[in-house]
């Protein structure tokens, strides 16, 4: 599992550091592709399997499924982190997700997310107090 937030830098060539603690779990190989409210979603090879999976069980007729599956798939660039913990991050994912040299590395459960600091910063100040005030029908019967 995935915890915790975290701020490497980006570097010219378009490289991040991973948290030395979600190395061990992403050395194998790893899914960087799109994510909602314009972050990048990094997934160990195995659980972009499962969650493939189950996309592709979605019906082929069905418009929004074939456009979700589109971006999600054709955004998606597959690597191996290298000896230091470094992964690439391709010219069209930062451009998406708006990264600068400054970033944030979340842990997100079953998947790490990376974000441009401002958009973070962002999204936390529009999101906490929700977050705070969430009630039982949002989360029936997680707490």
């Amino acid at each position: 599992m995935f915890l915790g937030t975290h701020s490497p830098r980006l570097d010219d060539k378009g490289r991040l550091f991973l948290p030395a603690k979600f190395r061990d779990e992403l050395a194998e190989g790893l899914v960087i592709t799109k994510g909602q409210e314009r972050c990048l979603f990094v997934f160990p090879m195995a659980e972009f399997t499962r969650i493939a999976g189950q996309l592709q069980a979605a019906p082929v007729t069905h418009k929004a499924a074939r456009a979700y599956q589109r971006v999600f798939f054709a955004s998606a660039y597959d690597e191996v982190p290298d000896k230091q913990g470094r992964v690439t991050i391709p010219a069209g994912l930062r451009e998406y997700a708006g990264l600068t040299k400054e970033c944030v590395v979340i842990g997100a459960s079953t998947r790490v997310e990376i974000w441009d600091q401002q958009a973070w910063d962002d999204y936390l100040t529009e999101s906490e107090p929700g977050f705070a005030d969430v009630e039982e029908e949002v989360l029936p019967g997680v707490f």
